[in-house]
């Protein structure tokens, strides 16, 4: 009789753990959504001209290249590095758009 109750107690907490299992997931998951959104964004940094102490522009430096990866069609790749479709083709003028190849390099500027 003692195996019996034994059994018939472990019939009732098995499905009563599972779900203080799921419920505490639950929440854990929630709370670590809800405090990520709250943040604020972390402040950018300027950079400042040592001399004179006034913001200085930033010099982007442009890809003079691109390699092509597998999939690259080249409308993408205008897209991708922000060069017109069409100067991509007079600077690459011996390519074909339909065939390009998996590590090709393309001219960009």
């Amino acid at each position: 009789m003692i195996g019996g109750v034994a059994r018939s107690r472990a019939r009732y907490l098995a499905p009563v753990a599972l779900v203080v299992v799921v419920v505490v997931t639950l929440v854990v998951v929630s709370n670590g959504l809800h405090s990520n959104s709250s943040k604020p964004p972390a402040p950018t940094a300027v950079q400042t001209d040592a001399t004179r102490g006034t913001p200085r522009a930033r010099r982007t430096r442009h890809r003079a290249t691109y390699v092509v990866r597998p999939g690259d069609t080249l409308s993408e790749i205008a897209v991708k590095t922000g060069v017109p479709l069409g100067t991509l083709q007079s600077l690459n003028p011996g390519i074909n758009p339909a065939a390009l190849q998996t590590g090709q390099r393309l001219r960009l500027r």
